[in-house]
């Protein structure tokens, strides 16, 4: 990893030299604009709409518009502010971690020692494992002053910006004003769905379905060309309305499907040979339904799907 920002903690009279990292990226496949007809690159050009003519980015400078007057804000003009300059993260004040609503928190970056000796780096993340506290700072990055809190993540100091108070929305909805009764019933059915689906956090347990389907479905571009049958690689969902039911009756439903696959998971493991005739006859219902199997051959490796002859080009 590159570091984007070099500067100081300032802890009282404790100043621990850091280096700060992006602790996040993206995993989204990247797509560029074409032009459908013959795929070239899309390019947009920074036009003055003035004279007409191209600017170079290096030209460009940032404007405040009030009513009919424009201020210019030249790059030297940000620089000279005093908190631009500011290399430095000031520890303001230490809270309880649960006072800090979740809906704040914004980007997480890594601070890294950068120096020598770590030692002051590692006095502040002990400080803050035993105090239970989490540090408010204040910081200047991009143009920005940001407000952060500084936690520990397995003995790394964490920095996650947090948002301004006045950048978070009032929650107000006039469809919540009315509260409707919930009956005692009601509320031990919502328990119980609860219950049933209780269980620990593992977030690599979870993955992106619209991704991996974008990527499968560009592999098999590559693999047959443009006429690649998108119902054949992904299969077709069957339209159906469903139904309505009374809160009472869903919750009740849910709990009985929970059951239901906590049930057959038992049995499964233990039934031996009905497991595989359970699955034959799954498969076959799904067959005459109209969802190909074709996909997954015998050794359960997934085959090419099915794709339309490509059209001929014509020679140029």
């Amino acid at each position: 990893m590159r570091s984007i920002w070099k500067g100081s903690l300032s802890f009282g009279l404790v100043n621990v030299p850091v280096k700060l990292y992006s602790a996040t990226e993206d995993h989204d496949a990247p797509l560029h604009q074409v032009h459908e007809a013959d795929g070239g690159r899309i390019r947009y050009k920074r036009v003055c709409e003035i004279d007409g003519k191209e600017v170079p980015y290096e030209e460009i400078a940032k404007a405040y518009v009030d009513g009919d007057q424009t201020i210019i804000l030249t790059d030297d003009d940000f620089a000279a502010l005093p908190v631009e300059r500011s290399k430095d993260i000031d520890v303001v004040e230490f809270v309880p971690t649960e006072q800090i609503d979740p809906i704040m928190f914004g980007k997480p970056y890594y601070l890294a020692p950068d120096s020598k000796s770590n030692k002051a780096y590692v006095l502040l993340r002990r400080t803050l494992e035993d105090s239970d506290r989490t540090a408010i700072v204040k910081f200047a990055l991009r143009q920005k002053t940001r407000l952060a809190a500084l936690r520990v993540k397995d003995d790394v100091l964490v920095l996650q910006s947090l948002l301004w108070e006045d950048e978070v929305r009032e929650a107000r909805f006039p469809e919540l004003d009315e509260t409707p009764r919930i009956s005692a019933d009601e509320l031990k059915m919502g328990r119980q769905l609860v219950e049933s689906f209780a269980s620990d956090f593992a977030p690599e347990k979870f993955t992106d379905d619209y991704q991996e389907q974008l990527k499968t479905l560009i592999e098999a571009k590559l693999e047959q060309g443009d006429a690649v049958d998108t119902e054949a690689t992904f299969g077709r969902e069957t339209e159906g309305g469903g139904e309505v039911l009374d809160l009472m009756e869903a919750l009740r439903r849910s709990v009985e499907s929970k059951r239901g696959d906590s049930g057959s998971t038992s049995s499964t493991k233990s039934g031996g040979g009905k497991a595989g005739s359970s699955k034959s006859s799954e498969t076959s219902g799904k067959s005459d339904s109209g969802k190909s199997d074709s996909g997954k051959s015998d050794s359960g490796k997934k085959s090419a799907p099915a794709k339309k002859p490509a059209a001929k080009r014509k020679a140029s």
